[in-house]
């Protein structure tokens, strides 16, 4: 049975928001995307550049000169970089606090998170893909995984207009699968779409490669698993137009057939949503490499933000 309890946490709004940043141009979109937010909510915006400590320790003195002259460049570099985000902010009313710090750059922000009690992280993904992508890893991915707060993530490809405004969040979609009911993606997102008068579309897709079987060998099986899968449905979209109800925020409801990732995506385009809320199951390791997540999936693929919260059945 679906959940329809509202999610307890209190996220009527944001006072900190941390962006990540390190000059490109994914993360220079997540900081305006931030500084938009941040003024909406009258939130705080952290300004965070992380210097790999990794890359300058060799346990060799005379190599270990020449790493801390390096670190020390890249450090006043991340001190430019962090003075034009927030001088970007500070022209549009928001105010800020700049750090530069020293680590690895999915610890030290997860730390930072800790550390200052932040509400939102707004990262910018570079949409690696592939075996790159495995090998390499994405700092957004493993921060979205880990993190008990939600992210915005964006890639640098997307809808912001030339003054470098992001568009209006005027349509939210919602992507459920009932699992929690209204849980913190939902929240989080009945949050945004309340403080900018958006509407919201939940969506639930009906996920055809789980129920695909022979109907030679079990006659009416798929028809009746693909109509208990849509009634499921229907209930979960149902709760998210529920809690909207009660925050006054107006919510349409689509149980579609289809792959998640791919549909969602589909869906996205056809309403031209601002904005698409997900849940995530905060998977690590192998599990993560084989079985995959549509959230990582989605942003990887898609130029639209993607807000994603980590589910309560993930912690």
């Amino acid at each position: 049975m679906t959940d329809t309890t509202a999610y307890e946490q209190d996220v009527s709004a944001y006072e900190r928001i941390l962006v990540p940043t390190d000059g490109s141009a994914p993360s220079d979109r997540a900081a305006r995307h931030a500084t938009a937010l941040a003024a909406a909510f009258d939130a705080t915006l952290h300004v965070l550049h992380v210097v790999d400590a990794r890359r300058y320790s060799s346990g060799i003195a005379d190599l270990d000169d020449v790493a801390r002259e390096q670190e020390d460049r890249l450090e006043a570099a991340g001190e430019r970089t962090v003075a034009t985000v927030a001088e970007r902010a500070d022209d549009a009313g928001v105010a800020t606090v700049s750090d530069v710090v020293a680590g690895v750059p999915s610890a030290a922000i997860l730390d930072y998170v800790d550390d200052y009690d932040v509400d939102l992280i707004a990262m910018g993904t570079h949409g690696r893909t592939g075996l790159d992508r495995i090998l390499v890893g994405s700092v957004t991915e493993r921060v979205l995984r880990q993190a008990d707060v939600p992210v915005l993530s964006l890639r640098a490809t997307g809808t912001d207009d030339g003054t470098g405004t992001p568009t209006e969040y005027d349509d939210v979609l919602v992507a459920t699968d009932g699992r929690e009911g209204v849980g913190p993606a939902v929240a989080h997102a009945l949050t945004v779409a309340e403080r900018f008068e958006a509407t919201v579309h939940a969506l639930f897709v009906v996920d055809v490669r789980n129920v695909l079987v022979d109907d030679d060998v079990f006659p009416d099986a798929n028809a009746n698993a693909l109509a208990a899968l849509g009634d499921l449905g229907e209930r979960a979209t149902d709760a998210v137009a529920a809690a909207g109800a009660e925050r006054g925020v107006d919510v349409t409801t689509t149980v579609q057939q289809g792959v998640p990732s791919s549909t969602i995506r589909e869906v996205a385009g056809e309403r031209g949503a601002d904005l698409i809320a997900m849940g995530t199951h905060g998977r690590s390791g192998l599990g993560r490499y084989l079985v995959g997540s549509v959230t990582e999936t989605v942003l990887r693929h898609t130029d639209v933000p993607v807000l994603s919260a980590r589910r309560t059945d993930a912690k």
